[in-house]
Formats: structure tokens, C-alpha cells, sequence
């Protein structure tokens, strides 16, 4: 008896062996939005996977809901994305279908910001120098969350300057204007920014909190991806882009370059960063 259980143990050993062992499939379909802060994340996180052997497609979408209805698919694998604030209703809207992976950078603020010249610091401060100002506060495009969140915070701080609906060219425009003359101007913008960084602006203190706290920016994959894809999931929880560099990155972009030829620049000055991020070891 005892050898005949000895032999039915090795015949399912022997099984175990033999089974198919499910190999991680090597291509991943990458979502983003031509937005300044999204592109360089993902073309840095791009290059990383790359390196450590898979292929990468990425898919570039106009919104939010659209991104979010493909992962929910499965159109795409993963996305970049600001699930506390900017994006949060589609998070939380499609969050039982998707899984959280890991944070890739922080510290995403918007709000109402002037030149470092200008000698006010708080938005409560405004309306005392509303005549340098012209009387305005100069937007962006009408109905996008920064402009929803300023004109809560001209009702609430009771700022008797216009909050302008326009459009982000326009804002811009403006305000390099006005900086080169040495102006004051107010204007609504957020970092990461080439603007902040090239025109070397404060954002205006908010005591009553109306303007969100920085946020956080995540990979966030279709539900299972960790589990399909363990390897990959590992080597992108090692990418961490400061959101310091990603202005940085977006400088260059507009003084002239590429936003490849950008990401291949700050890759090759990491590389030593890189090699750390990519040499996980493999499950």
C-alpha cells in the first residue's frame, strides 16, 4: 500500500512539472493626454519598459472620460493619472474595474498665481491692490476645473477683480506681456508649468483652502494587470519623475525641442537612475 502511494505522490509531482507555465505577455498599450505633466511621465516610463524588454505602444486620448472608458475595456493597459482631484470622479466611477499601481510623482497645485515682483502673497490681499491688477484676474478655458475653483474662490474671498474666461494661449500671452514690462498681473496656472518655471511666479496664498492641496499622480491599470503583468507592474512601480524635472522637461520643449528629444535627454543624463528602475528582478 505504502508503495503505491508513493507512486500516485510522484505521478502528480510529475504533473506539477509538466504543467504550461503562463509566460507574461511582453506588450503593453500605454494611455495618455498631450498634457505637459502626463507626456514626460509616460515617455520616461515608456523608455524604462522598453529597456527591460517589453513593447510599448502608446495611445494619446483629447479627455479624461474617453482614457478612462478604454481602460476600462481594456483597450489600454495603463494610464497616468491624478485619481485625487483632476480625475477623480472617473476614478471613482470606474475604480471596482481598475487597481491602483503605483505613485510616479506628486505635488500637481493649481490656483491664482503673480510674478515673484509683485508684493502681495495671499488672496486676501487683492482686493487692496485691485488698481495695479487693471482690475482683472486673467483665466483660461471656460468650464476646466482650475477656472470652476477660481471663480469659487472670487466669491468666497469676495475679490472684487474680474475673473476673465479665455483661453490658455491667451493667458500666456499676457502675462509674458506683462512680465517683460515689469506689470503686476494675476493670472490662474498650475505647476508643473514651463510658465511657472520661465516666469518665475508664486501662487497666492489660500488660508481658506478653496484651491485643492497638491496632488498625486498614479499608474493605474485595468483590474488583473498586476497579476498578468507582475514584472512590468514591478519595473514602473520603480519610476519616480520628480515634478521638478517634468518643468523642466517642458522648458525645453518650449524653448525648441522635442518632447522626445527632451525625454532622451533626461533619460541619458539618469542613467544611472534608470539601470537602478530596470534591474528588478524578474518574478
Amino acid at each position: 500500500m505504502n508503495k503505491i502511494w508513493k507512486a500516485v505522490c510522484a505521478v502528480v509531482m510529475m504533473g506539477m512539472f509538466i504543467l504550461p507555465v503562463h509566460a507574461e505577455e511582453k506588450t503593453i498599450t500605454v494611455g495618455t493626454l498631450s498634457w505637459e505633466d502626463l507626456t514626460p511621465i509616460t515617455g520616461i516610463t515608456k523608455k524604462v519598459l522598453e529597456d527591460s524588454g517589453y513593447t510599448v505602444k502608446v495611445i494619446e486620448f483629447s479627455e479624461w472620460g474617453i482614457a478612462y472608458a478604454a481602460l476600462t475595456k481594456g483597450d489600454i493597459q495603463v494610464l497616468a493619472s491624478q485619481t485625487d482631484y483632476a480625475a477623480q470622479d472617473y476614478w471613482n466611477k470606474n475604480k471596482n474595474r481598475l487597481e491602483k499601481l503605483s505613485p510616479v510623482s506628486y505635488g500637481l497645485y493649481q490656483a491664482i498665481a503673480v510674478p515673484k515682483y509683485v508684493d502681495i502673497d495671499s488672496l486676501e490681499q487683492l482686493n487692496d491692490s485691485a488698481e495695479k491688477f487693471g482690475g482683472k484676474i486673467i483665466g483660461i478655458e471656460p468650464g476646466s476645473g482650475l477656472m470652476s475653483d477660481a471663480t469659487k474662490a472670487v466669491k468666497e474671498y469676495g475679490i472684487k477683480l474680474q475673473l476673465l474666461e479665455g483661453s490658455t494661449a491667451a493667458m500666456t500671452a499676457a502675462l509674458k506681456s506683462a512680465v517683460d514690462r515689469k506689470e503686476w498681473v494675476a493670472v490662474t496656472v498650475w505647476e508643473p508649468s514651463w510658465m511657472a518655471q520661465k516666469f518665475d511666479l508664486k501662487f497666492l496664498k489660500d488660508p481658506k483652502g478653496i484651491f485643492p492641496p497638491p496632488q498625486g499622480y498614479y499608474w493605474i491599470g485595468h483590474k488583473g494587470f498586476s497579476e498578468e503583468y507582475p514584472h512590468a507592474r514591478e519595473v514602473m512601480a520603480s519610476v519616480y519623475v520628480p515634478l521638478a524635472d517634468i518643468t523642466n522637461i517642458n522648458g525645453q520643449v518650449k524653448d525648441g525641442k522635442s518632447m522626445e528629444q527632451a525625454v532622451n535627454d533626461w533619460t541619458a543624463k539618469n542613467a544611472d537612475l534608470l539601470k537602478r528602475w530596470e534591474n528588478i528582478k524578474k518574478p
